[in-house]
């Protein structure tokens, strides 16, 4: 059955006196008189042939119809309230949301962010963190940067660059180590990728010796640990400059080893915007990879 046309100052006093459960603050909030809003929503009632509440005392109640229509009417009027907050300035503004490996967002993307704010400030964006283990439909993104092989089920994936792995440690422990082997004497962090420090012995010609101890998800905590003089990360020193720079941490030796980079991901299926387009240009000039942008 097709419903005839449903006015919208009739939707909106029924979800204004829904809200407050009273025609009188509903009438105060749309700055009309009580009567034209219990006007609308019987003039509502009528076109649908239900009734929506229940007239009481003092105030009203949904009846079972009305509260199966508010929570819909509810999120339609806040998503076109959402939209059109996009005009506000005189421009469409979009919300871009891009989920972000923590290591990636801090070592690399913060200090680099400014310049694509204030090249795009039609664009909102919102960054969210994660541990490189991220899905991108189930978490509404319109890109995730992450770490790997540019090898992901139904993802399309945009190479940004190497980051070889190597050992970082406190100036302290990097004074004993001589050589690769001395390593085998102090303590090894490891993350959840358990093949890291094999590759990297195999790199430096040595046997990986057992590794033990917490397993850290994100590399940004586990050389905070080193940094703390508590053992030797095995991460991208790309990512951590600014320690590095600063000599809160050393890398002992030139050795290191590449399992993968970092990656800008998006669902094949994602139609692309235009704030996905500006943000992928953006960074594929900021890697350095000027061909690669849409």
């Amino acid at each position: 059955m097709v419903r005839p046309h449903l006015p919208l100052n009739a939707l909106r006093a029924f979800e204004a006196s829904a809200r407050h459960q009273s025609f009188t603050k509903a009438a105060i909030e749309l700055c009309v008189t009580q009567a034209a809003v219990s006007h609308q929503v019987k003039t509502l009632e009528q076109r649908l042939g239900a009734v929506l509440f229940r007239r009481l005392p003092r105030g009203l109640a949904l009846t079972d119809e009305g509260l199966a229509l508010l929570p819909v009417l509810r999120d339609a009027f806040d998503r076109i309230g959402d939209l059109l907050e996009q005009f506000d300035t005189g421009h469409v503004r979009e919300v871009l949301t891009v989920g972000v490996v923590g290591t990636f967002a801090v070592g690399w993307l913060l200090p680099r962010l400014r310049a694509f704010t204030d090249a795009h400030p039609f664009i909102d964006l919102r960054l969210m963190t994660n541990n490189n283990r991220v899905d991108i439909a189930a978490e509404g993104l319109d890109y995730a940067i992450r770490f790997g092989d540019g090898a992901w089920h139904g993802i399309d994936a945009a190479p940004l660059f190497d980051a070889p792995l190597s050992p970082l440690c406190a100036p302290d422990i990097a004074a004993r180590l001589g050589s690769p082997a001395d390593l085998m004497q102090e303590k090894l962090l490891r993350s959840y990728r358990s093949d890291e420090w094999p590759r990297w012995f195999a790199a430096a010609g040595l046997e990986a010796p057992p590794i033990r101890g917490t397993v850290f998800d994100s590399s940004w905590m586990m050389v905070d640990t080193a940094i703390q003089g508590d053992g030797v990360a095995l991460a991208p020193p790309l990512m951590f400059s600014r320690p590095l720079e600063a000599g809160r941490i050393v890398r002992p030796f030139a050795i290191d080893v590449t399992l993968g980079g970092y990656w800008l991901t998006w669902l094949k299926s994602k139609q692309i915007t235009p704030g996905m387009r500006a943000f992928r240009a953006w960074i594929a000039a900021a890697c350095g990879r000027l061909s690669d942008t849409p």
